[in-house]
């Protein structure tokens, strides 16, 4: 499917940067408003990523019309707000394909376009990058610029700051755009502050003041006063203070939907050396007003007709696995005023709305620092509370020396509950939650529970909530099985799997939410079905029992075979010299690209029918 330029004449003649450049300036108004409907018109009819990349579109073209790009590199963070990027680079009329299999990647990826200069799916990484690049083009000589542009939500990272320290300190030309869109930071927007951009970023300005540090470099008093001047004229109107101690010269803020304003700033900051931050505020949803009154709601959407103004109510369907860890969390906190529930800014994803309502004394969301939510659980728990850390695979992999440093190594009971955990679909390689078992799996004291349904995943989160030591709860994207769970929480024994079905001579061990499907590979194959559901302890048991009448063992898991579960199994069946065979299945050693659940499920062969195929394709050869 492909969408149509004709009824957008502007867009139609800056289908790329290089095109975009020959237009004068006084067409980049029309254009703005152009390429705001075009993603309105591309989001609604595929879902995608919405609020933030209305937000972005006056700055985007700026970035393009005033940047040789992709010779200057224009790097994003995050990658939620590139989608106006993506049209302009030669992406249009393929917009429609996003985030869908085989179709535009879901974020900024270098293999699709030369003009997505670094992959991005986390936060905080632009500065990082921008700095690596600038180092490089000094060394390259050859008069390429680096911008990042970076969210107000990303500048939360520790990250981000720690890039921005080095940078000041050794000066390499770059522009940091920090692009604050209302949601924190200043409202000082209008016309003055424009104006004193424009100023600041002036010829006047700046040969006032570098001439002015040169004749007076050899007298140091005067010097400092003169510093001091600047930084206290500045200091009136402009609130840098904290990016000018780490190094860099601030200007801003300035209106983000103003393109003549952000073309001339961002021109004369082409110019400038050593480290530049501009700070642009955006209006997240800018021109489509329900997106401007509910941003979050707004976020990702799915297939919408913007002529209703709202999106459409989803029918009714089995609640979701976050619903449910949400509701445990609502029902547990009841019963203990201990305990405590810490997120890095995924309330709304990790189904927390209705808690940090409920229980706001016992509520904290960090922002996006995944190290310091890790370790503020560690450190509750070492003062006695019941720390509760909700956090997605993908994000729990930029804490991992937390979790082995300050959690583990103390034994200090923190509950992981982790979600997107598996494949999830649309969002493609950087969310995909393929790691967690196997990076889990090597570190002591941990407890790793598996939840095949519904009402086990409650039952594993109260179990781990109890367990006096650091526990993992997994569970993937979406809905279950549609079981109701129990009410009543009861401990589950650590360690102890249960069969589900005996068959003959294979046994199938599964690991997770692919239950479902292991359930009709079992009836299809007659092969006993356990649902393991702790892959640390294993239930070395039961593999016991079994490999006294089974020849095959089958592990099946939503996550990587290297290290995975699976892996778990050949390493004690090896110990105990069993003469059982092991066909390990799950994902492979490849980054796994977007598309539904489903699609990757059966492309991948963990769904049914490719259990059953890859069984008799064994036991076959």
């Amino acid at each position: 499917m492909t969408l149509d330029l004709a009824h957008y004449p502007t867009l139609a003649q800056a289908r790329s940067p290089d095109a975009l450049r020959k237009l004068p300036q006084d067409k980049l108004r029309a254009l703005s408003d152009e390429l705001r409907q075009y993603l309105l018109t591309c989001v609604s009819q595929s879902s995608g990523h919405f609020a933030s990349g209305l937000g972005t579109v006056e700055l985007t073209v700026a970035l393009h019309y005033v940047y040789n790009t992709p010779f200057d590199r224009l790097i994003w963070d995050v990658g939620h707000q590139a989608y106006p990027h993506k049209i302009l680079t030669g992406r249009a009329e393929q917009m429609a394909t996003i985030r869908k299999k085989d179709g535009l990647h879901p974020f900024p990826w270098p293999p699709e376009s030369d003009f997505d200069t670094f992959a991005v799916g986390h936060s905080s990484t632009s500065i990082s990058a921008a700095l690596g690049m600038a180092i490089a083009a000094e060394k390259e000589n050859q008069g390429r610029k680096v911008v990042a542009v970076i969210g107000d939500g990303a500048m939360t990272a520790g990250m981000a700051f720690e890039a921005m320290n080095h940078a000041g300190d050794i000066s390499k030309d770059m522009v940091v755009v920090l692009n604050d869109n209302e949601m924190s930071i200043s409202e000082n927007v209008g016309a003055l502050n424009s104006h004193l951009a424009r100023l600041l970023t002036g010829n006047l300005f700046n040969s006032i003041r570098d001439g002015g540090k040169k004749l007076l470099s050899n007298v140091p008093p005067i010097k400092e006063f003169a510093s001091r001047a600047e930084e206290h004229i500045k200091g009136m109107v402009v609130p840098g203070t904290i990016f000018e101690e780490l190094g860099f010269n601030y200007i801003g803020p300035i209106d983000g939907h103003d393109i003549n304003g952000v073309v001339d700033t961002l021109r004369n900051m082409r110019r400038f050396k050593g480290p530049q931050l501009l700070h642009v505020v955006t209006k997240k949803g800018k021109g489509y007003p329900e997106a401007e009154k509910d941003p979050i709601k707004f976020h990702a959407v799915p297939k919408f007709n913007p002529a209703d103004q709202a999106l459409p109510k989803s029918a009714a369907s089995k609640p979701s696995y976050s619903a449910i860890f949400g509701e445990w969390l609502c029902d547990m906190a009841k019963a203990d005023p201990k305990l405590m529930a810490i997120t890095p800014a995924m309330r709304e994803g990790s189904g927390m709305v209705a808690f940090s309502q409920r229980f706001p004394e016992q509520y904290f969301d960090v922002a996006i620092a995944e190290q310091h939510a890790v370790t503020l659980g560690a450190g509750m728990a070492k003062e006695g509370l019941n720390a509760v850390v909700a956090i997605y695979s993908t994000f729990l992999q930029r804490a991992y020396d937390q979790l082995i440093h300050d959690v583990a190594l103390q034994n200090l009971p923190v509950l992981f509950a982790i979600d997107r955990a598996g494949v999830v679909g649309a969002d493609g390689p950087t969310h995909q939650g393929a790691f967690d078992i196997a990076f889990l799996r090597c570190i002591p004291n941990m407890i790793i529970m598996t939840p095949g349904d519904e009402n086990e995943c409650r039952q594993m989160l109260y179990t781990g909530h109890i367990a006096n030591q650091p526990a993992a709860v997994r569970y993937p994207r979406g809905a279950g099985k549609g079981i109701t769970p129990e009410s009543v929480m009861t401990a589950l024994p650590i360690g102890k799997g249960r069969t589900m079905r005996e068959g003959k001579r294979v046994a199938l061990l599964n690991f997770g939410t692919l239950l479902p499907y292991a359930e009709k590979a079992a009836e299809a194959l007659d092969a006993t079905l356990i649902d393991m559901r702790f892959v640390k302890p294993l239930d070395t048991e039961i593999l016991d029992t079994l490999q006294q009448d089974h020849d095959l063992f089958v592990s099946i898991e939503d996550g990587c075979i290297m290290g995975g579960a699976g892996s778990a199994v050949a390493e004690y069946v090896l110990q105990k010299q069993y003469s059982t065979k092991l066909l390990q299945i799950g994902l492979p050693d490849s980054f796994i690209l977007q598309g539904t659940q489903e699609e990757m499920y059966a492309e991948l062969g963990i769904d049914d029918a490719g259990i059953v195929k890859q069984v008799k394709a064994f036991t076959q050869a």
